[in-house]
């Protein structure tokens, strides 16, 4: 049996990915003040208390993208949630704060 995966997406491809309104889930795992401070638009807070919910109710063979500071722990929630069964996830390459810094205008609070 094989280890279940997670993939590398970049800023541009999210971005694109965005604007096309593809169908996606968008979890951020960045602590409660720092995600109410500032977020993707379209994204949910997760932390160790939602995970049963998203488990419940993300769609699995909607794409998964995990949101962290700077893409370094959202590898290792998306090595997780890879398996838990979803079929696509992906770790955001650079984090919010790399989406930060080339979208200003794409962060809500």
């Amino acid at each position: 049996m094989t280890a279940a995966t997670f993939q590398h997406l970049d800023i541009a491809t999210l971005g694109d990915w965005l604007d096309a309104d593809r169908p996606l889930t968008l979890v951020d795992i960045r602590d409660p003040a720092s995600f109410a401070a500032g977020r993707i638009p379209g994204s949910r807070h997760l932390d160790n208390a939602g995970v049963p919910a998203l488990l419940a109710g993300a769609p699995r063979e909607t794409p998964l993208v995990v949101v962290c500071y700077h893409g370094h722990s959202s590898q290792q929630a998306a090595a997780w949630l890879a398996g838990q069964g979803f079929a696509e996830v992906y770790s955001l390459d650079g984090g919010f704060t790399d989406w930060q810094v080339r979208h200003p205008d794409r962060v809500e609070a």
